[in-house]
């Protein structure tokens, strides 16, 4: 059943292909006004067709990346014990050190996946479909059968681009054979395929340059889908996050390296999907959200205190009191000065303040 909408999916592909190569291109090449346009139609529909059943095969087959088993081949320590966690000081604390980890509990402590046992490096997600921890992971896709992670990235990626090639090829240039075969000669199969094929096209096209265009404005901003969805919930900024590099440097976390392979399957991005520290002379930016929830913190603890210093106000028993100990007792005796200053004099006033001038007589 999880092998349906694959197969629902290369269906698609199959129908529209035929529809659009048999029913529109082999027609207008046998009009010589046409003959020069239908093979440009042709060929551009083929190249992008064979680079999108290309992507779409190494979307499915390409692992997107998970946690190493045990000790990875940098020597860093991944398999979880709930021992660990009670050790300070251990090799996982180093580990973690090491790391440079930006998404940590809020103990400090290094996360971990309580189904996989195995503690999780940035940007790495449980998928309970594919029951495993996935590296860099944007979300799951049932459309391939597989999740989208650090390694299979860009081959999602490039197959959202050359499927928005081929339908909008389908929505823009088979509308002239729609027209034609509206006429009562044309056998109505024929008729059919093409209104079945024209309505296809134009409804994925619009749909996938959608989500595609959302795509583009993620790696834009160095963000995957579940971190945007985070950041929804959670009601926080999108300008930034602590991974972005830059466009230059964004575009090259998910297309590779070399800017003249990006359009191809090849050349995916270099690293480990472990650790997303800048190697780079510009520094990776602090996530805006980060400091927003640090900020929240702050002030939630400021109001605590302001609490504990009402209740006890002026006892010095509040930790950062401006009024404690002894400069409480100071500001009692300040204040009581303050309150004889303004108390109006009385007789025993005007004689205490007369008596040494009388010469102690009464």
């Amino acid at each position: 059943m999880k092998f349906l909408p694959v197969v629902f999916i290369c269906c698609q592909i199959g129908c529209l292909w035929l529809i659009y190569i048999c029913l529109h291109c082999v027609p207008l090449l046998s009009q010589p006004e046409n003959n020069h346009r239908a093979k440009v139609q042709m060929f551009s529909f083929i190249l992008a067709s064979i680079m999108l059943v290309i992507c779409y095969v190494r979307s499915i087959l390409v692992h997107p990346g998970t946690i190493p088993v045990g000790r990875g081949e940098d020597g860093r320590i991944w398999d979880y014990t709930p021992q660990d966690a009670r050790i300070v000081g251990s090799t996982s604390s180093a580990a973690s050190t090491e790391l440079e980890l930006t998404e940590t509990k809020r103990s400090g402590e290094r996360r971990h996946c309580k189904w996989c046992a195995k503690y999780k490096p940035d940007r790495c997600h449980h998928c309970r479909v594919c029951r495993m921890c996935i590296l860099k992971m944007d979300h799951h896709c049932p459309w391939i059968y597989n999740c989208v992670g650090f390694r299979n990235h860009k081959h999602f990626f490039l197959l959202l681009f050359y499927t928005c090639i081929a339908t909008h090829i389908i929505m823009w240039t088979m509308m002239e054979s729609v027209k034609a075969s509206m006429g009562a000669e044309t056998p109505f199969f024929h008729m059919f395929f093409l209104l079945f094929g024209q309505t296809l096209g134009s409804f994925l096209a619009v749909l996938v340059t959608l989500f595609f265009s959302f795509h583009i404005w993620l790696m834009f901003k160095s963000m995957s889908t579940i971190e945007f969805c985070e950041k929804s919930m959670k009601r926080t900024a999108y300008d930034s996050t602590g991974y972005d590099r830059g466009i230059w440097g964004n575009l090259k976390a998910v297309l590779g390296e070399d800017p003249l392979l990006w359009l191809l399957p090849v050349s995916t991005p270099v690293g480990d999907g472990l650790s997303y520290t800048s190697s780079e002379d510009t520094p990776l930016c602090l996530s805006k959200d980060m400091e927003a929830g640090r900020g929240h913190h702050k002030k939630s603890q400021e109001k605590q205190n302001k609490r504990s210093k009402k209740s006890a106000a002026g006892t010095g028993e509040t930790a950062g009191s401006d009024v404690s100990g002894h400069d409480s007792e100071s500001a009692h005796e300040e204040s009581g000065a303050q309150r004889d200053l303004v108390r109006p004099l009385t007789k025993e006033d005007l004689r205490r303040e007369l008596s040494p001038g009388l010469g102690g007589s009464s």
